[in-house]
């Protein structure tokens, strides 16, 4: 079973690297809700990821499903016209910097995906068949004893996982994770409590690259000594579409399927 993981962990790696050759857009619907669940406030974004010589550039282009406002628009327009001027004018150094912050900030993130296969133990829990698809069904559980080796694999001790994983080339298709002891997130005194629930979801784009397709949170974070917030969010993607990784601007029309 953890060779299954070991697998996917590996395909994975393999197509972060084809992945960051795309852009796309998204939807971010957020939501506050009170402690009997009811929304209190909602805010739904749209935004269009594009690749700036590189590295990516999030462009607000709608707010609740409409466009934005002819003010709202011309603010991003100038923003994103500010940022193409300047990483224009980048010298080779300038350039390397920024890309290597990127990546950094991408690189403590999958630390912790890296040390999945030995930080839980694995059950096989059956196969489904989804879009002509043959999927494996494994249920994560924290493996007892282990150390972590980064500080994004410390919160696994605190997580109980399913995932959903192609037979035939090990790409993972869902995860769903629910957290079973509250989690102490940050340096302030913040605490993910028990019971908050995340899903992700990945489709596939060729037979090379997968990109994200949905991810749905549902948590409650206990704030200080007193305060309790309720939130759920779910951001859906596009299929998003394929660029040359050296171009400075690509184009505006962001692929919408899906959305």
């Amino acid at each position: 079973m953890r060779e299954i993981i070991r697998r996917t962990v590996a395909a994975d790696e393999r197509n972060w690297q084809a992945a960051r050759r795309y852009e796309f857009s998204e939807r971010v619907d957020a939501r506050r809700l009170d402690g009997d669940g009811r929304v209190q406030t909602r805010e739904v974004k749209s935004y269009e990821v594009l690749l700036l010589a590189g590295s990516p550039y999030r462009r607000l282009s709608a707010r609740d499903d409409q466009p934005l406002a002819a003010g709202d628009e011309k603010k991003e327009e100038a923003k994103l016209s500010r940022s193409i001027a300047e990483r224009g004018k980048e010298s080779i150094g300038q350039r390397a910097l920024r890309l290597a912050t990127y990546e950094s900030r991408s690189d403590w993130q999958r630390d912790g995906w890296r040390e999945l296969p030995d930080a839980f133990d694995f059950v096989m829990k059956g196969r489904e068949t989804r879009d002509g698809y043959v999927l494996y069904v494994i249920e994560a559980t924290p493996r007892k004893g282990y150390r972590p080796q980064s500080r994004t694999a410390k919160v696994f001790a605190h997580l109980h996982g399913k995932l959903w994983i192609d037979a035939e080339d090990y790409r993972l298709v869902k995860a769903e994770v629910e957290v079973v002891e509250t989690i102490a997130v940050g340096l302030i005194l913040v605490r993910l409590v028990k019971g908050s629930r995340a899903t992700f979801e990945q489709a596939r784009v060729n037979p090379q690259v997968w990109l994200p397709r949905r991810v749905h949170v549902t948590a409650s974070a206990r704030v200080g000594l007193l305060k309790v917030l309720h939130i759920e969010q779910e951001v859906l993607y596009s299929k998003g579409r394929e660029v040359p990784a050296d171009a400075l601007v690509l184009s505006r029309q962001v692929t919408r399927g899906g959305m």
